[in-house]
């Protein structure tokens, strides 16, 4: 499972970013769908698992599998692509030199640290504060909702080069919203950040996407998105790692604050490391 989603995003923001009509709202719309898929999916899995059990959720979530690869069936179409070397690798080779390639990855991994959090620790904090199960996992959908609305309103406005100050912004946002949520636990503040988590995630996602794009030629987008997405790999390997050795230690809320920080020390780097990532190329 966790293989066939790795290789499904790449593929997908490849093909988002070939689209006729501007790249950015193009890839905003792709990210809108996916997060709106996810606050469907999550809600619908919910009431399945209630009334049917685990096995009738995982027999849904295969034949929406099914349904979907079915559906892109007729609209799927022969593209040549030249070949770079024999290897499967041979593709990325090139790409490794690239500085914009790692400050990509960078922007990746923060981009997925609100969604990794709501995968693991956010619903510990919720509940560590006293929020049910329903408030809770409300709260947690609009990081999505925050997302989505980051896709459709945002998108056509979130340029890449080294002047764009957009992963700063996005960045504060995402490192804001982990650092202070357990400031004030009431429910409309939480609510709050959580919505700013997913505008902040979003905007960092879809810049990441439109840097990738634009700083790759099409025969190769499929091997630089790959590796751009590394970073939400990498996000969703290490952050429950590290999360769960600081609350082991010093407790969850510690936890927040301390990632809160280290998040904000990504943002630097990134800052600067604009001017890095662009040179040589031209705007």
């Amino acid at each position: 499972m966790v293989v066939s989603r790795a290789t499904f995003w790449p593929a997908t923001w490849s093909m988002a970013s070939e689209l006729p009509g501007e790249r950015s709202v193009q890839l905003g719309r792709l990210n809108s769908i996916t997060n709106l898929g996810q606050i469907i999916g999550t809600g619908s899995c919910g009431f399945v698992m209630a009334l049917a059990g685990y096995s009738a959720a995982f027999a849904v979530l295969a034949g929406a599998g099914i349904a979907t690869w079915a559906l892109g069936l007729p609209g799927r179409r022969a593209a040549h692509r030249p070949r770079h070397g024999c290897g499967v690798f041979a593709a990325y080779r090139p790409l490794l030199g690239e500085p914009i390639i790692y400050y990509a990855v960078m922007c990746a991994y923060l981009s997925a640290l609100p969604i990794s959090l709501s995968m693991s620790f956010y619903p510990l904090l919720l509940e560590h504060y006293g929020h049910g199960e329903e408030a809770a996992g409300m709260l947690i959908a609009l990081r999505a909702v925050g997302a989505i609305s980051a896709g459709l309103l945002a998108a056509r406005w979130v340029t890449s080069g080294p002047d764009s100050a957009w992963p700063i912004y996005a960045g504060l946002a995402v490192v804001l919203s982990v650092g202070a949520m357990p400031l004030i636990p009431s429910t409309v503040p939480t609510a709050a950040l959580m919505l700013l988590a997913g505008l902040g995630s979003g905007l960092m996602t879809l810049y990441f996407q439109i840097t990738i794009s634009e700083a790759s030629a099409a025969e190769r987008r499929g091997s630089a998105m790959a590796l751009g997405g590394l970073g939400w790999g990498l996000s969703h390997f290490s952050t429950p790692l590290i999360m769960g050795f600081l609350a082991d230690r010093y407790g969850i809320v510690a936890g927040f604050y301390v990632l809160g920080v280290l998040g904000l020390g990504f943002v630097v780097t990134i800052a600067l490391a604009r001017r890095w990532a662009f040179s040589g190329r031209r705007r």
